[in-house]
């Protein structure tokens, strides 16, 4: 071949090439996680209204920073708490329709909701296609049940939002935490909890326990691309009361001084109950302390009295309770 023709010959394949439409492999890979960032909020269910703002914001030091009316009633049905510009407390005002757990829900704060669905329904999990349509609070938001039958919601927060519009307001001094540490509930099948939180939604396990040494009681997984995290509450059998599992954990720099400004306040003498520093078995100082329906609101420090970290406990986890 002459060497105009072989020049010939490699532009030709040069342009056949060039013309060929492009291969896209990251077509068909699986959807990837969007960042899961934090816990945007807790719920749980109230008797008294009341009495239960009164508790949060009397005697904690809270501000409610909007509310939602029941349909076609001026009543309140959800009371929002404000902790800080990212995180809060739903009181929902009407009856658990599974007592006696006074839980709701959970919520968890993601970059993109749409990327989650995706992400979800790839992994086989039953979740219905968006609409574009907000949330009542003027989020983005969509619910799931996690193995256990929790209601874990997913939330993608925008700018004309009521959390977004509330930012830098209603956060007043009298506040006795500015975080949300923790969230506890009842997992009765840990295998399944971890597949769930850990492999699926990319939660790290960061520490386990027990009250026995022989067989583990919890299980901490933080969120993937935050510093908040999730406490499995294992169980053999279904507690009488539901309360002091699933809990709240408010973070606090130092519980003894969160627990003789709680006693100052006026209002404590209506809490009538007696508020024992302890150390956990994770050798954290922690109080705990309970809202009008028993629901506990725990209040932690972030480090050890040691300095050191607590080794974690090598007891099995109970046997599941479901399958």
């Amino acid at each position: 071949m002459s060497t105009q023709r072989y020049r010939t010959s490699l532009m030709a394949g040069l342009a056949l090439m060039l013309s060929l439409p492009a291969q896209l492999p990251a077509q068909n890979a699986a959807p990837a996680r969007p960042k899961i960032t934090g816990i945007s909020h807790a719920a749980y269910y109230v008797s008294d209204l009341q009495k239960s703002l009164a508790f949060w914001h009397d005697f904690f030091g809270f501000d409610e920073y909007y509310s939602l009316p029941k349909k076609d009633s001026k009543d309140t049905r959800i009371a929002f708490i404000k902790i800080n510009d990212q995180q809060h407390v739903e009181l929902f005002n009407e009856p658990s329709p599974h007592p006696p757990n006074m839980m709701n829900h959970v919520c968890f704060t993601v970059d993109n909701l749409e990327a989650m669905r995706a992400y979800l329904r790839s992994k086989g999990i039953d979740v219905k296609p968006g609409d574009g349509s907000k949330t009542r609070a003027g989020d983005y938001a969509f619910m799931i049940k996690d193995p256990d039958g929790t209601l874990i919601e997913f939330v993608q927060t925008l700018p004309d939002g009521m959390e977004a519009k509330a930012a830098g307001k209603f956060e007043p001094s009298t506040r006795i935490s500015d975080k949300i540490y923790h969230v506890g509930f009842l997992v009765g099948n840990s295998e399944k909890a971890m597949d769930f939180y850990g492999k699926i939604l990319g939660f790290q396990e960061t520490w386990r326990g027990g009250a026995n040494p022989k067989e583990l009681s919890w299980i901490n997984m933080r969120v993937p691309d935050g510093t908040d995290y999730v406490e499995f509450m294992l169980y053999r059998k279904l507690p009488d009361t539901f309360g002091t599992k699933n809990h709240m954990s408010l973070l606090v720099p130092d519980v003894p001084k969160a627990v003789a400004e709680l006693q100052s306040r006026p209002t404590f003498k209506d809490y009538g109950k007696e508020l024992k520093v302890a150390v956990g078995v994770n050798q954290k100082r922690q109080v705990n302390i309970y809202d009008p329906d028993g629901t506990r609101v725990e209040l932690m420090e972030g480090n050890t009295i040691t300095g050191k970290p607590t080794p974690p406990s090598t007891a099995p986890p109970p046997p599941p309770a479901h399958d």
